[in-house]
C-alpha cells in the first residue's frame, strides 16, 4: 500500500487515540504504519533532504492540524490525545476528516495551519502534501534545473575552461592543496581531456590518478579498462573519472570488481557537487525553518 497523504491519517490518528489515554510518537508509528500495511521501504521512504522520514512527517501534521482544530491536545511532550470535539467527530462517518472538516471550527488557524483562508476554496491537489514536503520538492525542483543549466553551460565551455572548473572543483573539496599546486599537475592531456596525478591530501601522503572526458556518448568498460591500467603506471591506487557524459552498466560493474579504487562521477554528479561546494554558483535566498525549543519553556 502507498504511503497515505497526512488527510487520509487523520480519522484513523483520531480512532488509535479513541481510548482516551495519552500515546507517544513512538506508539502511533507502529500501529499507524500497520494499519496502513507499509512495507519496510516505504516506512524508511525519505523526505528530499533526507532527515525525516516521509510518513513520520506526515503523521506529525496530520496532528498538527486535528490540535490546531481542538480534536488533540498534547498534555505532555511528546504524547497526544483526543480531546471530547474529537470523539465526537470520530462518531461521525458519513465525513471524512480532512482540511475542510476542520474549517467549520472557528478557532482552527488557517494561516498557520497551512490551509486556504477563502470558505469558499476547495481543497486542492496540493493538500495531499505536508508544508515539509511541499518545500522540500520546490528546492529538489530548482536544484534538478539548476544542475540542467550548469550542465549545458560545461559543455558550450571551451576545454581550458573545463580544465579550470576540475582543478577549482577538487581543491574546493579538500584535494590537491592550493589552486596553483593542483593546476601544475593536472590538464597536461591536450585531448580536450584532463589527465593527471593529484594529492589526495595537502601533504601528499597519497596521490590520486585524475582523467575527465566532456563527452557526449556514454563512457564504456574499455575506456575505464585504460584507466584502471593507467593507475598502475602512475604507481596509485585511488582514480576519478569525470565525464559531462554518464557510464555504461558495464564499466560501473567492472570498477566494482577491480582491486583500485575508482569513483566515477557522471554529469549528474559532477554538477551536484558543483552545487554543494559553491562551485560556478552564487546564492540568492536561505530561509531557516525552526521549530518550538520545548526544553525553553519548562519551568
Amino acid at each position: 500500500m502507498a504511503i497515505p497523504d497526512f488527510q487520509s491519517i487523520m480519522r484513523p490518528l483520531l480512532e488509535h487515540l479513541a481510548d482516551g489515554k495519552a500515546k507517544s510518537n513512538r506508539e502511533t508509528l507502529d500501529v499507524l504504519s500497520g494499519q496502513f500495511h507499509l512495507t519496510t521501504d516505504e516506512l524508511a521512504e525519505l523526505l528530499p533532504s533526507g532527515q525525516q522520514s516521509v510518513f513520520t512527517n506526515r503523521i506529525a501534521w496530520a496532528k498538527t492540524h486535528l490540535k490546531n482544530a481542538g480534536l488533540l491536545e498534547s498534555p505532555i511532550r511528546g504524547q497526544y490525545q483526543i480531546t471530547t470535539r474529537g470523539l465526537e467527530a470520530i462518531k461521525d462517518n458519513s465525513r471524512p476528516i480532512n482540511l475542510k472538516y476542520l474549517k467549520q471550527f472557528e478557532e482552527y488557524s488557517y494561516g498557520r495551519a497551512g490551509t486556504p483562508k477563502n470558505d469558499e476554496e476547495q481543497v486542492k491537489p496540493s493538500d495531499a502534501l505536508t508544508p515539509s514536503e511541499q518545500i522540500e520538492i520546490g528546492y529538489q525542483r530548482i536544484r534538478e534545473e539548476l544542475e540542467d543549466e550548469l550542465l549545458a553551460k560545461i559543455k558550450e565551455a571551451s576545454p581550458a575552461f573545463f580544465e579550470r572548473l576540475v582543478v577549482e572543483l577538487l581543491v574546493t573539496m579538500g584535494y590537491g592543496g592550493s589552486r596553483k599546486d593542483a593546476g601544475q599537475t593536472i590538464g597536461r592531456s591536450g585531448d580536450g581531456g584532463i589527465d593527471g596525478v593529484i594529492n589526495e591530501d595537502r601533504l601528499g601522503l597519497d596521490t590520486i590518478y585524475i582523467q575527465a572526458k566532456r563527452w557526449e556518448g556514454v563512457v564504456g568498460r574499455p575506456e575505464i579498462q585504460k584507466f584502471a591500467g593507467a593507475l598502475q603506471g602512475q604507481r596509485a591506487k585511488k582514480g576519478v573519472f569525470i565525464t559531462t557524459s554518464g557510464f555504461s552498466k558495464e564499466a560501473i560493474e567492472y570498477v566494482s570488481l577491480i582491486e583500485n579504487r575508482i569513483a566515477l562521477i557522471n554529469g549528474k554528479k559532477l554538477t551536484a557537487l558543483m552545487i554543494d561546494f559553491g562551485v560556478g554558483v552564487s546564492k540568492i535566498a536561505s530561509y531557516d525553518i525552526r521549530r518550538i525549543d520545548s526544553d525553553y519553556f519548562e519551568e
